[in-house]
């Protein structure tokens, strides 16, 4: 384990249960999330790629917030 991270726990084990509970999660979403993202960075990529043809073919508009 990096030192970085060795810190980290050190110091989340001095948090309370419940906020080491909500520290692990937060944790796991973000490698979920990782692994989400990179095994489907090929068609986020189809996507773009899509929505810049339209953009520059005059297919969109500008939102109106």
């Amino acid at each position: 384990m990096v030192k970085e991270l060795q810190d980290a726990v050190n110091k989340a084990e001095r948090l309370s249960d419940e906020q080491q509970k909500i520290l692990a999660k937060l944790i796991l979403n973000e490698i979920e999330w990782d692994r989400s993202f990179q095994s489907s960075s090929e068609k986020l990529s189809t996507l773009a790629n899509e929505a810049l043809a339209d953009y520059k073919s005059g297919k969109t508009r500008p939102l109106d917030f």
